[in-house]
Order: C-alpha cells, then sequence, then structure tokens
C-alpha cells in the first residue's frame, strides 16, 4: 500500500479547535486507537528546543501536546513526554514554553533521555547512541515543529528524531559527521529509521522561518499534517512551501537510501500539498557549517572527548 500522508488546515491552537483538528487528521488512520493498545507505554517526542524564545514559535505547542496526551489516555495508553536538548533539560525547557499546567492536569511524566547503543539497519552508523526510553517505549508518537534551520535548510519529522540521540552525542554528530551534509543527512535518516515513530504529527499551525531553527520568526501556516512514514510526511511539506528537496540533507538521503516515496506514490486523503501551497516562505539568509565551522585543532581535541562513547561495544551503556 503507499503511505497516507493526511495534511487539512488548522487556523487556532484552541484546545477544543485543536482537539477537533487531530480527530479529523487521524480518522483516516482509524483515530488514536490504531497507534495505542490499552496499558501501552506511548512516547511524545515533541520539539522542545530552548527556553530562551518562547514567544517565537521555537517548540511544539504545549496544546498539540496536551490534545495528543489526552487521546492515548482515552485510548488506553500511558503517554509521557522526553526530549532530549542539547542544553538544558527536558523539564526547564518545558516549563520555559509553557507546558507545565497542562502537563500537570493530565499527570503526564517528563523523562530525561539515556543512553544505549542499538544495532541500525546501516553498518556506517552501527554504533547509534540513542536514547533508552524511546526505544523501549511501545509507541513513539513524534510531534515535530515546521521551522527553517541554518545548517539543514528545514526541519521536520525526521530531523525531530535527533532529539533522542542524548545531548552531548549530537555534538559529536556535528563533529564527526558535519563536514559532509549528506553524511550528516544519512545519520539523520538513520537514527528516525532505527527509532521508527509509530505516527508523526506536525505542527504547522504556526512554523518559524528564516533564520531557523530559533533564531528566525513566526509564520502563521494554518496546517496540520500527519503520517505513519515520517519521510512522507517530510516530502509534501516541502511541496507544500515549494522548497527543494535537494537543499534539506534529510529529505535528500532518504530519498538516495530509497525510503522517501514520489509525491504521485503518496496517498493524501484530505488535502493535496497543491491545495495549501505556500509560495513565499522564507529560508535562511545564509547557511552555517554543520560543525559549526571551528577550527580543526578544536574538533579533533572535542573528538577526543568522545572516542569512549563511540568506541564501546553495542549494549555497554544501559541506563547511564
Amino acid at each position: 500500500m503507499p503511505p497516507a500522508v493526511s495534511l487539512i488546515r488548522a487556523n487556532s491552537y484552541d484546545l477544543t479547535n485543536v482537539r477537533a483538528s487531530l480527530e479529523t487528521l487521524l480518522s483516516p488512520f482509524g483515530g488514536m486507537v490504531s497507534f495505542v493498545k490499552r496499558g501501552d507505554r506511548v512516547l511524545l517526542k515533541p520539539n522542545l528546543l530552548t527556553g530562551a524564545r518562547p514567544t517565537k514559535e521555537c517548540v511544539t505547542r504545549p496544546e498539540l501536546v496536551y490534545c495528543v496526551a489526552k487521546m492515548v489516555q482515552e485510548a488506553g495508553g500511558k503517554p509521557f513526554l522526553g526530549d532530549g536538548p542539547a542544553f538544558g533539560s527536558a523539564l526547564g525547557v518545558a516549563k520555559a514554553n509553557g507546558y507545565l499546567p497542562l502537563i500537570n492536569e493530565l499527570n503526564l511524566p517528563i523523562v530525561e533521555f539515556h543512553g544505549k547503543r542499538y544495532e541500525t539497519v546501516s553498518e556506517q552508523f552501527n554504533h547509534l547512541l540513542l536514547s533508552k526510553e524511546a526505544m523501549d517505549a511501545d509507541a513513539v508518537i513524534n510531534l515535530p515543529k515546521v521551522k527553517s534551520h541554518v545548517q539543514l535548510t528545514m526541519t521536520m519529522g525526521v530531523k525531530n528524531l535527533f532529539g533522542c540521540v542524548p545531548g552531548k552525542m549530537k555534538a559529536w554528530w556535528h563533529m564527526e559527521a558535519g563536514k559532509d551534509a549528506n553524511r550528516f543527512g544519512e545519520m539523520l535518516v538513520e537514527t528516525a529509521r532505527a527509532i521508527n515513530p509509530d505516527l508523526t504529527i506536525l505542527d504547522g499551525i504556526i512554523g518559524h522561518e528564516g533564520n531557523g531553527p530559533s533564531g528566525g520568526e513566526p509564520r502563521f501556516l494554518g496546517i496540520l499534517g500527519a503520517s505513519q512514514d515520517v519521510f512522507a510526511l517530510d516530502r509534501s511539506i516541502l511541496s507544500i512551501l515549494n522548497v527543494d528537496p535537494s537543499l534539506v540533507p534529510t529529505v535528500a538521503a532518504s530519498q538516495r537510501l530509497g525510503l522517501c516515496p514520489e509525491l504521485a506514490a503518496i496517498d493524501f486523503p484530505h488535502l493535496r500539498p497543491a491545495d495549501i501551497q505556500v509560495s513565499d516562505w522564507k529560508l535562511p539568509e545564509a547557511l552555517v557549517p554543520i560543525d559549526f565551522g571551528l577550527p580543526r585543532v578544536i574538533q579533533s581535541t572535542f573528538k577526543h572527548l568522545y572516542i569512549r562513547f563511540i568506541k564501546e561495544p553495542i549494549g555497554a551503556y544501559g541506563d547511564r
């Protein structure tokens, strides 16, 4: 069967409206009960980038997370919230972005991610250190925000799953693969493939354009998207925004690896990308090196600090 991508218009973060929009969005898949069984431990993985700019729409809106969590609970699941910010804690970033009143109402736990090594399909990246909490969950619901990105042009569903790499190892990968955008994109794709989210729901009601992921500006789009296939969803969003897939390393890598379907092969049960086209989405003014442009001597020193992490055998980390 072709992958299905559900796209709808959604104009408000009012809780009643968000809940109704999510019901419509997920109806082609059979609703939340198609993804969550009674007793399932369900990781909700929003984009908790930073607590520094709460008015700039840099993170997944708490209203969306709240409604998804409530739907998971109603389906009999046990949702918990997790992310691995490069700076600070998931709890701290969530608190700064207004999550606590809503998640406290639902008694929704927030977990900090701990790393463990896992086998991957790709031998090239068979030393990925991933969140044990994500890999051990019965179901993963990926909740990205649509944003421009000064290193990767765009960040959507695949890039959001990089949050399941423990914080310090994110910096390692920027150094290890950052000289080659193609290699870095493939690492992100393999991370997404290893985590294999059961469902991705993309927050595009208000996006973040320009010099993202945090240095740009909010942009109203009025869109929600969902799919069981995170690669198909990301490709569809680029079509909406008129962004060339070759400019986005995650999408280009998923195409090279045969994971990303052509638009013609995707089923759109609601709206098609052409129905909600955006012609003036702002990309970054200039791209920043993925490895931050650090001098080679500093990168070499930094890498050696992490050499123990990448050489230890799979399964050596446990609950660190």
